[in-house]
């Protein structure tokens, strides 16, 4: 039976489908796994110190018999890496912990173990390193429970000219593509000369090698960055999203910037460096741009406040805008694209006094509610799964960061490749999605979370809470 709460994100268009998503559809494994270390699943979010899900990275071999998940240890140094049977949600084998690292930031599995984006230290005694033992990103490749080799994506070999790159804050994702064999990381950076945030993206041969690709690799890209998006495609560069601090979501597959010769999918108010956390905010940006199937189209879900009232960004100039929030709540949004770099539908103005800044968006719920984490996922090539978490009456004191309030639901909306919603959305109280979610070889799309309560009602303390040596995995099947 789907359940509704009294107040909700409303429906925003007619059904042209009425099948609607039930709890037949989700399918729960809770408690299924028993963690060998534990975990906090909690972290505070940047500037408000709400709760978010701490990221559990996730990925499915290629055979699709085994999942791999990585998690923090609750100490918040160590990543432990477990396989899991795609059919029972088991432990296959020992865990693999790669000592000293601080984040889960992405993960890629293969038929002979993983690859593992986090961040760490540089080596004591490592001339021109960041202070204070402030972590890199590094990739690590493991085969057999070995590790193959590791390659810092950051530190002071890497892009020295341009900026000296340290990860404090590891947002970002890690794909692979077999056609290419490129690992692609886009993370998080902070210049440490000057303290000044952006982002970077990264390739990496199948042998550990950096690789310096033009028109894809990117040292600097978009400014504070506050969300990314990232998919695979067949050759470099591969999709990318970035949401920046002067007022825009950007399709950058081409620039690996925010130079307006990009795609602007969104116009968003900016404010204090935050932009309503689109992807997530802390231990976000997984999961957040998919592939349908083994086409060339993408489908991208973030959560906004709408944008009004446009005025020039008179800072960086002709082309760039500033906004006005629409709404004190954020609701649930999606854009497809028909190739990594092409929008299907109008981008987001850039017109200067124009009174409506958000005309071209599809918004798949909107309403009095604040929705956030929002993720899509894809069953096949022509349908998808949207999801989002909300607080129905929610306290919204910061123009652009989070809301607290009490949890009211993750919600489940199927949608298809043309952005046309499918039924309505099913609503679980119990279920989350606190981890990448994969696309199983009979269809289904699959996750981890941790069976928990979840408590939204104001900030946390890091490492605050109770951890846990238990994990949960959920399955949603496709009703087209």
């Amino acid at each position: 039976m789907l359940v509704l709460p009294f107040i909700l994100c409303l429906l925003s268009a007619v059904q042209s489908v009425t099948a609607t998503l039930t709890y037949s559809n989700l399918q729960t494994h809770v408690d299924v796994l028993n963690l060998e270390f534990s975990f906090n699943p909690v972290k505070p979010s940047y500037w408000t110190g709400y709760g978010h899900h701490r990221r559990i990275a996730c990925a499915l071999s290629p055979d699709g018999k085994s999942i791999y998940v990585a998690y923090l240890d609750a100490s918040e140094t160590d990543v432990h890496v477990q396989e899991v049977d795609s059919s029972t949600f088991l432990a296959i084998g020992s865990t693999v912990t790669v000592s000293g690292c601080k984040e889960a930031g992405g993960l890629v599995a293969h038929s002979d173990g993983f690859a593992l984006l986090t961040n760490e230290p540089m080596p004591s005694g490592t001339a021109n390193a960041p202070p204070s033992d402030t972590p890199v990103p590094v990739l690590y490749r493991y085969t057999n429970g070995a590790q193959s080799w590791k390659t810092f994506l950051g530190g002071p070999d890497v892009h020295p000219k341009d900026v000296l790159a340290a990860s404090p804050d590891l947002n970002g994702d890690l794909v692979y593509s077999s056609e290419s064999g490129l690992y692609g990381a886009y993370f998080v950076i902070t210049d440490y000369t000057s303290g000044h945030f952006g982002d970077s993206i990264q390739y990496v041969a199948d042998n550990g090698t950096l690789v310096i690709i033009a028109g894809a690799t990117g040292d600097w890209g978009c400014s504070h960055n506050t969300g990314i998006a990232f998919e695979a495609a067949d050759q470099p560069p591969y999709a990318s999203i970035c949401a920046e601090d002067q007022g825009a979501i950007w399709l950058n597959t081409l620039t690996q910037s925010m130079t307006n010769n990009g795609v602007k999918i969104s116009n968003e108010n900016t404010t204090n460096g935050g932009s309503g956390e689109p992807m997530g905010g802390m231990s976000g940006s997984y999961s957040a741009l998919a592939q349908f199937g083994d086409t060339t189209k993408y489908i991208f879900a973030w959560v906004s406040r709408g944008a009004m009232d446009l005025t020039a960004n008179t800072w960086m100039g002709g082309g760039y805008t500033h906004s006005l929030n629409r709404t004190n709540n954020r609701n649930v949004a999606i854009a497809l694209f028909s190739d990594k770099y092409t929008m299907v539908d109008s981008q987001a103005t850039s017109q200067v006094g124009a009174e409506d800044g958000d005309s071209q968006v599809n918004w798949v719920a909107k309403g009095s509610a604040d929705c956030f984490n929002a993720h899509a996922a894809t069953f096949d090539t022509e349908n998808a799964l949207v999801t989002w978490e909300q607080i129905d009456n929610p306290t919204c004191e910061y123009i652009a960061m989070g809301c607290c309030g009490q949890f009211s639901g993750t919600y489940f909306q199927q949608v298809d490749s043309s952005g046309k919603k499918i039924g309505q959305p099913l609503m679980s109280m119990d279920v989350y999605v606190a981890g990448d979610m994969v696309t199983m070889s009979d269809g289904r799309i699959c996750w981890p979370y941790i069976n928990m309560d979840w408590d939204l009602s104001g900030p946390v303390d890091e490492g605050s809470g109770p951890t846990t040596t238990k994990m949960s995995f959920a399955c949603m099947n496709s009703n087209a």
